[in-house]
């Protein structure tokens, strides 16, 4: 295999924040944990006793239900899936969200109790307050909104609560593994993993993030099953100090790689991966929205998604101005496409700003950028449109490729450009693009989930044998006719200007283009540079050099390591910041590259 680097890689693949508070305790395997929770409930004063344990889509329901009804002390056993609507008439209620596309959807506005029976949970309300004595455990996605609606829940109840958090990428992996159901109904023998995932990315997880975000201050426990048959136990007050903790230091998020039909070799060795597997296309290395969140306390290491984050801390995390645009959803995003001895990307396409709002209901679009890490000589990538293009011929082309006949010729209609390292082409959304082979790129964009349209795929078939969803319809009425040879030239290619400088080192803005929302500026450096978050957050990449440190010059936060092409976030309310050379590696050039939202 190809090597990159001329040493061992330092890349970090399981990057945490540190809780030195002491007085936590994780408990570890089923048996040490109901050991806890029973005691716990034995010392709730009183003879009625409530457990509530909420779940997220996800949670592998066999294990919890068998380990906890086995080993805890109760009197009953609610489900809350007996209380739900039908599974016919849940399918009905999703399905405007849902639709028959295989990719795309609406993100739902529906809320947990829209998936419940009024009359049977009024009913159970009414059984859980008239009980007189004993333990009660009510389990699962909905959990809470089955407990008696007085504020003393019937009078005299002592309560415990658990919340049984999931990892967005681990939901993935088992939806793949056919090991999940959607909420409120059984397929996960579905054919198909991806409507499984659809479901999940555009109902479930915004039904359950709606409720979890009322109830973070209400976690006794949080109950981490992401590692199957390796369950961890740790108070909640350790959970919501964990995330104050990261509003106020420097951290990463822990980077997911999948592999895919274009994938390259770069990331095996520079990410420190796993040699024997046939690719890694993609890294999702900054997506708060997928990534987790990995917490330590002691020697045990709690993972809850990333999102919990940007949901309990929205102003620390991103700042007021950013907040105030967005709200609660974290909008930039740093990933990893390696074509490095793979192949070209799909061609594609990104909705402009009005066509997501009025067709599927997002406030902006993912506008992007490609920043080169590293190129091939025969590295390219396709940008824009060819000055002699027909739109007529070109859509005619592709909807003949795509119905099995002659492949579209891509380098007829589209321009295409040479690549070398460290090279920054910027694609505001209507720009028709795709990176080649031989590139590892880095893609700075704004997050607004899935929405890519394919134009054409170069022939080939998924990883699960299956043709890749191809969305010319989408497509067609999304490309900017306009956006030709000389036009991208001026406006998308290496756009680079320097805006200062200082004693060892150089502030270069590189985009994005200017009707993004999205600043990045590189540094050069050699000796150490002093940074500001200015009230907004700040997404940084080390894109040369082997390692640098971040540090407080008040020293509010410990000095936090970053290696060669890992990515780390500054939360807004860190303000100011210095990354400079380590001690190793002083006098050699740095380079970084910042994201933030322009206002």
């Amino acid at each position: 295999m190809k090597r990159y680097l001329n040493k061992q890689s330092k890349f970090t693949n399981l990057p945490f924040v540190e809780v030195t508070n002491t007085s936590y305790k994780v408990e570890n395997g089923w048996e040490a944990i109901c050991t806890r929770l029973n005691k716990e409930i034995s010392a709730i004063n009183g003879p009625k006793k409530l457990v509530v344990i909420e779940t997220y889509q996800g949670v592998i329901h066999e294990e919890l239900i068998s380990n906890l009804q086995s080993k805890l002390n109760y009197d009953r056993f609610i489900r809350t899936e007996d209380f739900m609507l039908p599974e016919e008439e849940i399918k009905k209620l999703v399905f405007q969200d849902v639709t028959n596309d295989r990719i795309f959807g609406f993100l739902t506005r529906l809320t947990m109790d829209a998936f419940f029976d009024p009359e049977k949970v009024k009913a159970i309300q009414s059984e859980i307050a008239d009980t007189k004595e004993g333990i009660i455990f009510i389990y699962g996605c909905g959990a809470s909104l089955l407990r008696p609606n007085s504020p003393s829940h019937g009078g005299g109840w002592g309560e415990a609560f658990v919340y049984a958090d999931m990892a967005r990428w681990e939901i993935q992996l088992r939806m793949r593994q056919h090991l999940v159901d959607n909420l409120g109904v059984k397929n996960r023998d579905t054919s198909d993993w991806m409507l499984l995932y659809k479901q999940g990315f555009f109902v479930d997880w915004r039904v359950c993030d709606r409720l979890k975000k009322t109830l973070f201050d209400q976690w006794d426990f949080l109950l981490d099953t992401n590692k199957i048959g390796q369950p961890k136990l740790v108070e909640g007050k350790a959970i919501l100090e964990g995330l104050e903790l990261a509003t106020n230091r420097v951290f990463s998020v822990v980077p997911f790689f999948d592999p895919g039909p274009w994938g390259g070799q770069w990331m095996k060795e520079v990410c420190n991966l796993d040699e024997s597997a046939p690719n890694y296309a993609w890294c999702f290395n900054c997506v708060p929205e997928e990534n987790s969140l990995l917490l330590k306390f002691g020697d045990d290491v709690i993972e809850i998604p990333s999102i919990n984050l940007v949901f309990r801390h929205p102003r620390e995390l991103m700042g007021d101005p950013v907040h105030g645009r967005f709200g609660d959803e974290f909008p930039i995003r740093f990933d990893y496409l390696d074509t490095m001895e793979g192949g070209h990307l799909s061609l594609q396409v990104h909705p402009l700003t009005e066509y997501i709002q009025e067709k599927f209901g997002l406030h902006y679009t993912q506008d992007e950028s490609y920043y080169m890490m590293e190129t091939g000589d025969d590295a390219i990538v396709y940008l824009g449109l060819r000055e002699d293009v027909n739109p007529e011929e070109m859509l005619a082309d592709l909807e003949e490729a795509q119905t099995g006949g002659k492949p579209f010729e891509a380098e007829k209609h589209v321009q295409t450009w040479p690549m070398k390292k460290h090279d920054h082409v910027l694609i505001p959304a209507g720009t028709i693009h795709c990176s080649g082979r031989s590139s590892m790129v880095l893609e700075i964009s704004a997050t607004p989930y899935i929405f890519t349209f394919k134009l054409w795929d170069w022939g080939r078939l998924g990883l699960d044998g299956k043709p890749r969803p191809i969305n010319i319809e989408h497509g067609k009425k999304n490309i900017q006719w306009d956006r030709t040879t000389e036009w991208t030239r001026k406006n998308l290619v290496n756009n680079i200007q320097i805006v200062a400088e200082g004693d060892g080192w150089v502030e270069e803005c590189t985009g994005l283009h200017e009707s993004e929302f999205i600043e990045t500026r590189r540094h050069w450096f050699t000796k150490k540079v002093e940074h500001h978050t200015n009230g907004g957050v700040h997404v940084i990449c080390l894109v040369e050099g082997d390692e640098v440190i971040v540090e407080s010059p008040g020293n509010t936060f410990e000095p936090f390591v970053v290696h060669y092409a890992e990515v780390f976030i500054v939360p807004a309310k860190v303000g100011a910041y210095t990354i400079r050379p380590s001690g190793t590696g002083e006098g050699q050039k740095c380079g970084t590259m910042k994201g933030y939202v322009r206002f």
